[in-house]
Parts: structure tokens; sequence; C-alpha cells
């Protein structure tokens, strides 16, 4: 892997966004080559019309509320660039990838983690400066 660099989402580069806010055990779906599962409290997510879903614990610690429905993601995130085929695990399953795509944490440690095209990821995120 590439070295991992630290990078802040884009202003003005917002989300809509609805907590999945019922009493419910769930619901398991087909998405970046593996099957995910998200659960009560969980939020299903649309940037741009990419929809997804994320972990409640992640959301609330990741994204501010702009407006009712919309949400800026907050903080800093570090990603690297991925050298060969892969997947990787995330908090509803696994994310694949192909060489060239970004790896993105939500922590430093590399423990909360996704996968996103370079294209997608240049047009959603800036280099921090260190």
């Amino acid at each position: 892997m590439s070295e991992r660099k630290k990078y802040r989402r884009k202003p003005g580069t917002t989300v809509v966004a609805v907590q999945l806010a019922l009493e419910t055990e769930g619901f398991t779906f087909e998405k970046w080559g593996g099957r995910q599962h998200c659960k009560q409290g969980d939020w299903i997510v649309d940037s741009d019309g990419e929809v997804h879903t994320v972990d409640a614990e992640v959301f609330n610690k990741t994204y501010q509320q702009v407006s009712r429905g919309v949400y800026e993601k907050v903080g800093t995130v570090w990603a690297e660039r991925a050298e060969a085929k892969g997947a990787i695990p995330t908090k509803e399953g696994a994310s694949a990838y192909e060489p060239g795509d970004m790896l993105v944490f939500n922590d430093a440690e590399g423990t909360d983690g996704y996968a996103v095209s370079a294209s997608k990821f240049a047009s959603l995120y800036e280099p921090i400066d260190s």
C-alpha cells in the first residue's frame, strides 16, 4: 500500500441521510462486491447518487447536520491508494477494490475503513497539509 495521508471533505459536498429509527433487525443488501448489513439506528446516506449505509456510531461521530435531512462529513479521514485488487472489511460487510482505488479510514489506526474509486475520492476530499 502507498503512504496513508490525511484528508478532509471538501466544503459543500453534503449528503442526504435518514436514520433507520424503526423497530427492525435491519436488512441485508448487495453492494461493493459483497453482502452488506445495516441495523436499527444506522443511517441510509445518499452521497450524490451513491446510496449506502453508515453505522450509527460512526455517523454520529463524523457527520454534522446542516439542515433537515442534509449532513456534512466533518473531521479528518486517512487514505491510501490500493496497489492491488482486494477487499476491505467494513462495519456493514466488505468492500471490494481495484488497484488505484482509495482505502479511506475514519480513524488514524485504520480500523474503520471503506474503499472509494480514485475519481470519486478526488471529487469529495482534499489533502490536509501536515
